[in-house]
């Protein structure tokens, strides 16, 4: 077995003599137990999961659902980006979505604004449906519809070929279609990518890269 447990240990003793679980001598990617958890991804709001290395390619449509649950008013949900302008991406800024797609002639911006700041960062699950479709985008919160007008119609094609970058991103990588830089602090769950009738849904713990990212449980509640 190459692989970590997904679980909890407590109350090890080795030849009668209890382990100071507190006072490790190293650490490395545990995280706390929680009396209450639940499924999900937890991000710790220090790094990000990086999925799909050999590039992801958004190309003409993509329509990507997850659940998130946040108590922070700003963070990245998801970006996937290319060496030239052409990318989408996905964060909280200020207590609201923002959904951006540039498909090589500029960026455009789907924007979900709550009734109060606070409203999707209230500890509480809410569902995200955002959508690419040639020129178009939308976003959908909890039910809620926003669409844009895009003025580049001749542009259908967002030709990305990097790694599907979720929570964060590294310092070294560049992304044209995220405003922040700040890490996702909470959870993530059911996060799929559709194209036409092909449908993917991704398991962190598959992840090629993950920092301050475990993905097997939440904790039943923020703190």
């Amino acid at each position: 077995v190459t692989h970590s447990i997904p679980a909890c240990i407590g109350s090890m003793t080795i030849n009668s003599k209890q382990l100071d679980e507190e006072s490790p001598v190293s650490l490395f990617a545990v995280n706390k137990c929680y009396v209450t958890a639940q499924d999900g991804t937890f991000f710790d709001g220090s790094g990000f999961a990086a999925l799909v290395r050999e590039g992801y390619k958004v190309r003409s449509d993509v329509n990507i659902t997850l659940e998130f649950r946040t108590t922070a008013v700003h963070g990245v949900l998801l970006g996937v980006s290319s060496a030239k302008v052409d990318a989408i991406g996905l964060e909280i800024v200020n207590g609201k979505v923002l959904f951006h797609v540039n498909n090589g002639a500029g960026r455009i911006t789907a924007t979900y604004e709550p009734r109060g700041t606070n409203s999707l960062c209230d500890g509480k699950w809410h569902k995200l449906q955002a959508n690419k479709s040639k020129h178009r985008i939308s976003l959908i919160i909890d039910g809620s519809l926003v669409q844009t007008d895009n003025p580049y119609i001749q542009s259908t094609s967002a030709d990305t070929n990097n790694p599907i970058y979720v929570g964060g991103y590294p310092a070294d990588v560049k992304q044209n279609c995220l405003t922040s830089k700040s890490s996702f602090h909470g959870c993530l769950r059911n996060l799929m990518l559709t194209k036409g009738q092909q449908a993917e849904l991704f398991d962190f713990s598959r992840a090629f890269d993950l920092r301050g990212v475990f993905p097997h449980s939440c904790p039943g509640a923020e703190h």
